[in-house]
């Protein structure tokens, strides 16, 4: 004989000769040496080695004790005790004892990708990421979902919860800011055989999100080679100093080539334009150098032009001090009284106006 305790928080299950005999409540029991007791804690679903749940169902007072969720294929079932998101339970059976608790059960249909509206989201936050595809599309973005690789809707801006089943999901995301294209070093030659790079750039939206990638295999590659081509055909109709004088004539055409494809590319062309013409070294070399001559050019006409106005500055001047003999003796004053600056001592006598003695001691100083 053996001695069994069963605590408050435990129900125990008595096999007698390997067959299910009864439910057994918390309290101590005494079991002959050919019984076996399985002791289990009510918090936690009804599991036993000995018997299967369908048998142990048999017994009414188990029965009563517990509550049943069947879960079926592509089901799942959400489980809350007492109110409370607990975990979710794949297929099978599942019993649990509302001794304590209360539990409920959601029964979610996973056979179809799309998620009820009676499941909040925050339950995917505390289940498995096994069980579902989190898609979640930033601001100014849309996406395109797919099932089974066939376009099945647009998504906005938020976050998007689908079940993981037999259906693959799969998304494509689009900026529907506006974007901004650069084409960087395209090699072309001119008319006149002048090989040329060109940085160009264009700014753009796309305008039928489902259509662009649904019939346009690669659109941001077809748009880099509309504006390929339309570089090309301008440039190669121009001679070089052409192009270097009518650049914005080559981003107007430009534009215009690609607002004409607008429709099949399925975007709108907002602006473009030339950022850079990158010439070959040698030209490079040569404009150069047309550019230092021209530049020293008009050095020179500015120089000549300066010389003359302070040439008929003094002539203008010295008329005037020729007509006012008072503005020629100012002058002379005003002559003096710089070259003073740089004399040390001066000395002078009785005889004659002073004017006239500091003339005749610069003279014969040499000043």
């Amino acid at each position: 004989m053996k001695k069994i305790v069963i605590n408050e928080n435990q129900k125990g299950l008595l096999f007698k000769n390997g067959r299910y005999s009864k439910m057994l409540d918390a309290g101590k029991y005494h079991i002959l040496g050919g019984s076996r007791v399985d002791i289990l804690n009510v918090k936690d679903a009804i599991v036993s080695e000995r018997a299967s749940l369908e048998t142990l169902l048999k017994d009414e007072k188990i029965k009563e004790a517990v509550s049943v969720v069947e879960v079926k294929d592509e089901q799942l079932a959400l489980h809350f005790i007492d109110g409370k998101f607990t975990d979710v339970l794949p297929q099978g059976k599942y019993a649990f004892w509302k001794t304590e608790n209360s539990h409920e059960f959601i029964i979610a249909d996973i056979s179809s990708p799309y998620v009820d509206k009676e499941i909040p989201d925050y339950i995917f936050s505390n289940i498995p990421i096994k069980y579902y595809v989190r898609i979640n599309v930033v601001q100014d973005h849309k996406a395109l979902l797919y099932f089974n690789n066939k376009f099945e809707k647009i998504l906005d801006p938020g976050v998007y919860y689908f079940w993981k089943n037999s259906v693959d999901i799969g998304v494509r995301f689009i900026d529907t800011r506006l974007t901004q294209m650069n084409i960087t070093g395209q090699e072309i030659l001119t008319h006149d055989k002048v090989a040329l790079r060109i940085n160009f750039v264009c700014n753009y939206k796309v305008t039928d999100y489902i259509k662009i990638h649904t019939e346009i295999d690669d659109y941001i590659e077809q748009i880099h080679i509309a504006c390929q081509l339309a570089l090309r055909e301008y440039v190669s109709k121009h001679k070089f100093d052409e192009i270097l004088e009518n650049k914005e004539q080559m981003t107007a055409f430009v534009f215009e080539r690609l607002k004409s494809k607008e429709k099949e590319l399925f975007v709108e062309f907002k602006d473009a334009g030339v950022k850079d013409i990158i010439l070959p070294g040698e030209i490079r070399d040569i404009m150069n150098t047309v550019l230092i001559a021209e530049k020293k050019a008009q050095a020179n006409v500015i120089t000549r032009r300066e010389e003359v106005a302070s040439t008929r500055s003094l002539l203008n001047t010295a008329k005037l001090m020729d007509e006012n003999k008072t503005l020629y003796k100012l002058k002379e004053l005003e002559f003096l009284e710089r070259i003073c600056e740089n004399v040390g001592n001066i000395e002078i006598s009785g005889k004659g106006d002073v004017l006239t003695q500091l003339a005749e001691i610069l003279q014969s100083k040499g000043v």
